[in-house]
């Protein structure tokens, strides 16, 4: 069984590209498993956008919108007509489980990653319905705490391409903090400018500004932009980030929402930059506290850890990336889930 090449199918949701332009985290790390798969020599059919270019086989989706029920059921009649056509080995699901309806029952064994939220009647749900052929995964354990008993859980962590992000040793005394993410109030921008004003040291922000918080941004963030102490460069494609986190002295993660895992958080420590992080979600997983970063409850307490940057050592938090959350560890992760998955199925049958 380890041994053995698998025909795999890979859904995405229908409305982002793979690999995505700018933002789409998900999708990204759809593009690194499903390349990642086929390096090792699997064969990978990926049903998601149109527009995606990932170095697999893609099965452009039909329906645009997962939240419609009119796409949800086209991508669904699609799914299950190449299903039945393709003699799958497994069937991996990054999109809404509805999806997975018209195969559900059938025999082909199943796996579904959580990115999001977990409904633990919607585990319930495909539990029942799969008969045992749908197994569950999540990208960290903090995820499925509420929902361990609902399941047998896989728990495979995010990752990066190392081969992306330039390892840089050492910064200078005037390295900028960096705050990397969408512009909302959940993500903390407004706590990251607190923090770095306290600590009198430079910050940088970057990310783009949904729709609905461009008010918010212009009444809160944009005052206190002053172009040279705090700066807002915009959204940054693949390039600028790794310029942009490599460079500075630390990732700033002060959420405000229990982020199921923070794939930015991965990103910087895999150019070496340590992450200042508050202790919501995943946060405390990903950040190994005195290592790799600092992690507590409070913004003003980080604050008074930017000082103390300089003992953490930017080779551990290359490290831990190479260990945890590289393409080598996601894939390899995936490939033990999908095992387990068909060994489930077989035992059933």
């Amino acid at each position: 069984m380890n041994d053995q090449l698998l025909k795999i199918a890979i859904t995405a949701d229908p409305e982002l590209p793979v690999p995505p332009r700018l933002y789409g985290g998900i999708e990204r790390i759809i593009d690194l498993l499903a390349c990642g798969l086929d390096q090792r020599g699997h064969d990978v059919t990926l049903f998601a956008h149109e527009k995606s270019e990932s170095r697999v086989k893609v099965v452009p989706w039909t329906g645009k919108n997962s939240r419609s029920v009119f796409d949800v059921v086209s991508n669904a009649r699609l799914l299950n007509r190449h299903i039945k056509e393709g003699s799958f080995d497994i069937v991996h699901s990054f999109s809404r489980l509805a999806i997975l309806a018209p195969i559900m029952m059938t025999r082909i064994p199943k796996l579904m990653t959580y990115q999001r939220a977990i409904s633990p009647a919607s585990v319930r749900w495909g539990r029942r319905l799969s008969g045992g052929s749908l197994c569950f995964s999540a990208i960290s354990r903090w995820m499925v705490q509420h929902v361990r008993q609902e399941a047998a859980w896989s728990i495979v962590p995010n990752g990066v391409a190392l081969s992306a992000y330039d390892f840089v040793p050492h910064v200078g005394d005037d390295a900028p903090l960096v705050f990397l993410g969408r512009i909302e109030p959940i993500k903390g921008p407004h706590l990251a400018i607190e923090i770095a004003r306290r600590a009198n040291r430079k910050l940088v922000i970057a990310g783009n500004i949904p729709e609905e918080w461009q008010a918010w941004f212009d009444h809160v963030i944009r005052p206190l932009v002053d172009g040279e102490k705090i700066r807002y460069v915009g959204p940054v494609d693949d390039r600028q980030k790794n310029m942009l986190l490599g460079s500075a002295v630390a990732l700033l993660m002060p959420i405000l929402w229990d982020e199921p895992f923070g794939i930015v958080m991965a990103e910087a420590m895999a150019c070496g930059t340590p992450v200042l992080g508050l202790k919501r979600g995943a946060v405390p997983e990903v950040v190994e506290d005195g290592v790799t970063g600092f992690v507590r409850d409070d913004a003003e307490t980080l604050s008074d850890l930017v000082g103390k940057l300089g003992a953490l050592n930017r080779f551990s938090c290359r490290d831990r990336v190479a260990e945890l959350y590289s393409a080598d560890a996601v894939v390899s992760g995936y490939l033990n889930a999908y095992r387990s998955t068909i060994r489930r199925q077989q035992e059933i049958d």
